[in-house]
């Protein structure tokens, strides 16, 4: 090879590897940020009178709100398996909390890994994955590893409730004794926000997950003091609600049922009844509105500090909810069921030049993140993920997108979710439509008699998008 072919080569190489440098260097970061069992009720969502969530609402305004987002599971484990794998519950076995990652999908790449894998410096902490770090392989570091443990410290109720008023939902809800910073969802923030006041040589996926408004809902006073008792406003809803459900939606409305095991954790004779009778449920959504301001309020400090970083115009920051909540919607509370309450969340992704203040209705799921994130980020696309990129309604909020989204609650229970329509199909064969058109709050079932055989094309061509897998 002449002198002059060698100097062309290595002037290529050194191009080449100069180009891809760049390219790394000028990856956006991400912080990725998960508030547990947040559903919709969030102010821009206008999802319940009297919510209060001007971090999260300020957060909408700076990026593209999906207002119809919903979980591939309505529990925290399944939920967060399948957002972070990109592997929907039928194809993973991942159904409750008791299955584990690793066990049931040993080779997969999680979201947060394939960020480590591509150059990035990957940390987080609190509630991510279920538990811990859920994934060693995840992270460069993980903060507060033992979490768990340390849920409850110093955050007991100011009262108990008396003997005989418990609601099979703990020491369930009530001002806390506790001092704001330390409160764990306080002392994990302060961790994200050391980490973007720091800087940092490469780019960076930075994880906080918060723990509440997740039972039990003991915050600190002043949350409570945002939202007054007497202003408090319960859910729409109906008498006899249940009357057309199937016996399968009714266990799961009257109970608290982990499907992997079938343990309910509902008090005896259902959550429901136990609120009614102790006339608890004011009191219980004013935990839960004040627990989801306290979220929010931490969230706040956390996007104050990006803000106020190096960082703030170069990172792509997404947060969301893990499915969604009832609060005594169909005489139900928690999460659990395959209805729009139970799966129902919020979605923000608020990334370098893409839109601002904007809102897509189309109907997307959270199994949609882990593709979204790395076409943002500009890596290789990943094979064998049930989800779909949402970087093109990013782009055009209005786009069609004719694509359900899948939900799915133990080995064959499954709902479809269009703009239109729910149908819930469970294993034994029984059925559940319901037109959203006309029908927002899920009251009348068009799956029964003598209605049903009106809309059997319907759920003929719904029937099309449940999984053809199931794995037990």
């Amino acid at each position: 090879m002449s002198l002059i072919a060698r100097f062309l080569l290595l002037a290529a190489v050194f191009s080449v590897g100069a180009v891809l440098a760049r390219e790394s260097s000028t990856r956006p970061n991400v912080l990725f940020i998960a508030v547990d069992d947040l559903n919709h009720w969030v102010g821009h969502l206008d999802g319940h009178p009297g919510t209060l969530t001007p971090n999260i609402d300020r957060l909408a305004g700076k990026g593209v709100t999906f207002s119809r987002a919903y979980a591939a599971a309505p529990l925290c484990n399944p939920s967060r398996v399948s957002l972070l794998t990109g592997v929907m519950p039928a194809h993973s076995g991942v159904y409750g909390n008791r299955e584990t990652l690793r066990e049931q999908l040993p080779d997969v790449v999680t979201l947060p890994q394939y960020f480590r894998q591509n150059g990035y410096s990957v940390k987080g902490g609190g509630k991510i994955f279920h538990a811990g770090p859920g994934d060693e392989e995840a992270w460069d570091e993980f903060f507060l590893t033992d979490a768990k443990a340390k849920w409850l410290e110093g955050e007991a109720p100011k009262e108990k409730p008396k003997k005989g008023q418990q609601t099979g939902m703990w020491d369930p809800w009530g001002p806390s004794s506790s001092d704001v910073g330390t409160m764990l969802d306080a002392k994990i923030a302060d961790r994200i926000i050391a980490e973007l006041e720091v800087q940092h040589d490469k780019p960076f996926f930075l994880a906080y997950g918060t723990y509440r408004p997740h039972l039990p809902w003991n915050v600190p006073q002043r949350y409570f003091d945002m939202h007054p008792r007497e202003s408090v406003v319960l859910p729409t809803v109906i008498e006899n609600d249940l009357d057309d459900v199937p016996p399968f939606g009714r266990k799961l409305a009257f109970g608290v049922l982990d499907i992997s095991n079938s343990r309910n954790h509902a008090a005896e004779g259902g959550d429901h009844a136990n609120i009614l009778k102790y006339d608890q449920w004011a009191a219980a959504v004013q935990g839960y509105l004040a627990s989801v301001t306290f979220a929010d309020a931490q969230v706040g400090r956390v996007l104050d500090a990006l803000a106020d970083s190096p960082y703030a115009n170069e990172t792509i920051v997404v947060l969301w909810g893990d499915h969604g909540y009832h609060l005594g919607q169909k005489e139900h509370w928690r999460k659990h069921t395959l209805w729009e309450d139970g799966l129902r969340t919020t979605l923000v992704i608020s990334a370098p030049g893409f839109g601002s203040n904007v809102q897509s209705d189309r109907v997307v799921g959270l199994i949609d993140l882990y593709p979204t994130l790395i076409e943002l980020a500009g890596l290789e696309p990943r094979e064998g993920m049930d989800g779909q990129s949402l970087v093109a309604l990013l782009r055009e909020p209005g786009l069609p997108w004719p694509r359900p989204v899948v939900s799915t609650y133990g080995f064959q229970n499954h709902s479809i979710r269009t703009e239109r329509w729910r149908y819930i199909r469970y294993h034994d064969g029984t059925e559940e439509l319901y037109d959203h058109d006309a029908d927002p709050n899920e009251w009348t079932n068009l799956a029964v008699a003598p209605v049903a055989d009106e809309y059997r094309a319907v759920m003929k061509q719904l029937a099309r998008h449940f999984p053809k897998v199931n794995v037990r």
